[in-house]
């Protein structure tokens, strides 16, 4: 890859058989973002996390980002993009979101729920939501009703849970694919 990839993990992180671990020690110029608290996450600090690393990575290539989130990481990255001052900062070039965490959900856990509501503004930059139908954090339509407010493409990738290592994922070849396409 031409640009720096930064993943932008959920809740709890992104063990070491999950796929954004597996990217990180593959992709070229892969970062993850370290978060100041992945037990009990807040807005604001993953927020600022992310622009960090984004200034970091801007400083050290002068080329814009790609950045790939997995759950609450998803919402670390709209946020931050609806956020005006962090989003005139540093320049991305895309964004794939992957089973974005649906914290508005009545039965979600309460220590999200800090990352509600959900912006619903279009994107500054292209991206892509991915989603599977039998998500326990994410229904179907809901991806896609977040994925037409951020002017986002849309790929439903069937039953594969939360795409997490508990879900069966590790190495996730179609997802380098989904982000070599969206690029």
């Amino acid at each position: 890859m031409d640009h720096p990839i930064i993943l932008v993990p959920g809740y709890q992180n992104s063990g070491p058989g999950h796929w954004q671990s597996l990217w990180e020690a593959s992709l070229k110029g892969a970062l993850r973002v370290e978060m100041p608290n992945w037990e009990f996450p807040r807005r604001a600090e993953w927020m600022e996390a992310l622009d960090d690393l984004l200034a970091h990575a801007w400083q050290e290539t002068e080329t814009p980002a790609v950045l790939v989130g997995h759950s609450l990481g998803c919402l670390a990255i709209v946020h931050w993009a609806a956020d005006a001052f962090f989003s005139a900062r540093w320049p991305v070039k895309a964004a794939l979101l992957v089973v974005p965490a649906d914290v508005d959900r009545e039965d979600g856990l309460e220590g999200l729920r800090n990352f509600g509501p959900i912006p619903r503004g279009r994107l500054p930059f292209p991206s892509r939501v991915v989603a599977s139908t039998n998500d326990p954090f994410l229904t179907p339509e809901r991806a896609q009703s977040f994925a037409d407010s951020w002017g986002s493409q849309f790929t439903n990738v069937g039953a594969c849970g939360h795409m997490n290592t508990a879900s069966g994922f590790g190495e996730w070849p179609r997802g380098e694919a989904l982000l070599l396409d969206l690029l």
